[in-house]
């Protein structure tokens, strides 16, 4: 177990919200500490160069098609732990 900084990028709020919300469900019990912050402003989005919605784990971008299911985050998580 250790530390985790994850960046939810979205602009859009309610679907950042619930990205996060799904980060932090999937993370639970599985690491010590997690960071979570939500990116929504378009102009920061921006310099990560991808499309959204994206996870950023441990500075690693992760794009995907859509919000990905917590069980793909939890894959994610212990991958990159």
């Amino acid at each position: 177990m250790g530390r985790l900084r994850i960046k939810v990028l979205e602009p859009e709020p309610s679907r950042a919200y619930d990205l996060a919300y799904d980060v932090v469900f999937a993370t639970t019990g599985s690491i010590d500490i997690v960071e979570v912050e939500r990116v929504m402003d378009p102009e920061k989005i921006k310099k990560f160069d991808v499309e959204t919605p994206a996870l950023v784990i441990n500075d690693k971008v992760l794009k995907f098609s859509g919000a990905p299911p917590r069980d793909e985050i939890k894959k994610w998580v212990a991958e990159l732990n």
